[in-house]
């Protein structure tokens, strides 16, 4: 089931193992659960070797048969066992795993749903994704090995350990040299395998990132003849992908194949000492402990190699607990908790010398409801700024903003842009079809109004051609489309919330003369009625503004209508006349 929150804990100087514990809290009965069904169902692995010892002593000694009877059916009701236990086990188990999957997911998508959209400026999305669908798995698949393999490793060493200790206590120091030798191998390669398990991990980030770069600039690529060029900026992340896993496997190897030769020598040593023990009588030991001993030592130095060989696989899930986390503790969120909600807006904006670290200084500015204000100027003049701050994406760093009377950093956001549609300069369409986009978040739209929408974008035209209409799938990112014939979608998406304030972002830009007069119809019937903040790269879309602010560096330089401005002669006229020349 998916959390209906985000995960809470804080993950900031938190150890991994710790944090893994805290990540399976939900499930701790059930995974207690199946650690006992485990240790029913795993029972023959190590009850084996002894009661083969204790059949070998019957026939040897000739003790009664019906020991033998006895050993033999003890072994069989415990096979028995295991077709139950093991299905009981998976069930708690897997299911544990699978739910803290979801749930770790779930919070990743909760969080950067929550982080600020600086922070997703700077954050490659294919870094993201890498997260939440390769770290995750990493996590799932170190908790899943760890319960199965690292399991049956475990109780194998344990049942062996305690067998060995009541039937033959003295090998059993013998023994227990093998666990801190293997201990410190464990801890000397450690530190290595976690720097080496970390630059693989962020040689995949990398790689991820530029496999989306690549996708998205292939039409560009083509146009333009860059097919060599875009396949050698990724071959170079490749090789070193290629490089630091290459590097990362032949540690893996080393630390196996050492683990591996050093526990099977120091098996034959205890083998050929148990041996020479029963042979001269040093220990009071029958043949049958001998053939125990002997399939102890191969079972035992099997699970000490299973245990050790989980190492690649454990450090490589923590390091993916520490990547999960950097998201998860990432401080750079809005924060809107307890925050009065924005239940009805008028329109009214109140900027008093508004500041922000780059792209505005000093701004003010007093908007009416149902006013339509124009953001023009170069390049840098901080327009797209204001527009941020408008939409609350950005927070003033000095200065406040109003909305009808009230600080908007007092207010949360999410209330507010109920209020607020945005008709960017590159519509953003998702793969679904025209309606679904149109009616993106709508719960219910009635076909009627969903059509309305389409007619006063001047969409309708294209819509009613197509084969499917409404039901059209758009193609990711609405490939399928025109984009003229995308703008006008997100027109429509736009009135069909019939908002309040209304955000312009150079809706108009790149168009062709046809579509653009067909844009500009449609947004004419959009921003009847609504306060509207509108950026244009071509002044002549603007005229009818109640009023045009005109930026330069982060501040105004002039404000006024298009005729009083263009009267002035001042920034505004010399930014007409470069464009008419």
């Amino acid at each position: 089931m998916v959390a209906s929150n985000p995960l809470d804990h804080r993950y900031r100087g938190e150890n991994p193992l710790r944090t893994v514990g805290y990540l399976l809290r939900e499930d701790r009965w059930r995974l207690l659960g199946g650690v006992g069904a485990f240790i029913v169902k795993h029972s023959p692995t190590w009850m084996l070797p002894l009661v083969t010892a204790n059949i070998i002593d019957v026939v040897v000694q000739h003790k009664p048969v019906a020991q033998l009877w006895l050993n033999a059916g003890l072994l069989v009701v415990l096979l028995s066992l295991n077709y139950p236990f093991h299905i009981l086990f998976v069930r708690c188990l897997s299911g544990s795993v699978r739910r803290m999957g979801t749930r770790l997911r779930s919070a990743l998508c909760h969080r950067m749903q929550q982080l600020s959209i600086g922070y997703h400026a700077r954050t490659n999305a294919g870094v993201l994704q890498s997260k939440v669908i390769r770290d995750v798995e990493n996590v799932e698949q170190m908790v899943q090995q760890a319960g199965d393999t690292g399991l049956a490793a475990t109780t194998m060493l344990v049942g062996g350990l305690v067998i060995i200790g009541f039937r033959a206590p003295a090998f059993l120091p013998v023994f227990l040299v093998v666990v801190p030798v293997a201990a410190i191998l464990v801890v000397r390669l450690r530190t290595r395998m976690r720097t080496d398990n970390e630059s693989f991990r962020r040689e995949v980030e990398k790689l991820s990132s530029r496999i989306s770069e690549m996708t998205t600039l292939i039409p560009i690529t083509r146009a333009h003849g860059l097919e060599r060029d875009a396949l050698r900026r990724v071959d170079g992340t490749l090789a070193r992908v290629m490089t630091a896993g290459l590097r990362l496997d032949i540690l893996n190897g080393r630390f196996g194949a050492l683990a591996w030769t050093l526990l099977n020598v120091l098996g034959v040593g205890c083998l050929a000492g148990a041996a020479l023990t029963a042979y001269y009588g040093w220990v009071p030991i029958t043949a049958g402990d001998v053939v125990m001993l002997s399939a102890f030592f191969g079972t035992l130095t099997g699970s000490m190699t299973t245990l050790m060989s989980l190492g690649p696989v454990i450090v490589r899930g923590l390091e993916s607990v520490r990547s999960v986390g950097e998201v998860l503790q990432e401080p750079d969120l809005e924060d809107n908790a307890g925050k009065a909600p924005v239940t009805a807006v008028r329109g009214a904006f109140r900027f008093e010398n508004v500041g922000y670290s780059y792209g505005v200084r000093d701004f003010t500015l007093d908007v009416s409801p149902g006013e339509t204000i124009a953001l023009v100027g170069a390049s840098g003049a901080g327009k797209s700024t204001v527009l941020n701050l408008v939409n609350g994406f950005l927070r003033p760093a000095r200065g406040r903003i109003l909305l009808d009377g009230a600080d908007m950093a007092g207010l949360d956001l999410r209330t507010y842009r109920r209020f607020l549609s945005i008709v960017p300069q590159e519509p953003i369409l998702f793969e679904g079809s025209i309606a679904e986009n149109v009616a993106y978040g709508l719960d219910g739209v009635p076909p009627e109004r969903l059509r309305q929408a389409l007619v006063d974008a001047n969409a309708w035209e294209f819509v009613e051609r197509l084969p499917d209409g409404l039901d059209t799938v758009v193609g990711e990112r609405g490939a399928r489309l025109s984009g003229g014939q995308r703008q006008r979608l997100a027109i429509a998406r736009a009135l069909i919330r019939d908002p309040r304030v209304l955000i312009l972002d150079e809706a108009t830009s790149a168009l062709d003369a046809h579509t653009e007069a067909l844009i500009q119809s449609a947004l004419e019937r959009l921003v009847h009625g609504r306060t509207v903040f509108v950026v244009a790269h071509r002044l002549s879309t603007i005229r009818t503004a109640d009023r045009i602010v005109v930026m330069k560096d982060g501040v105004i330089e002039e404000v006024g209508s298009h005729s009083s401005l263009v009267a002035a002669s001042g920034a505004y006229a010399r930014l007409q006349a470069a464009q008419l020349a």
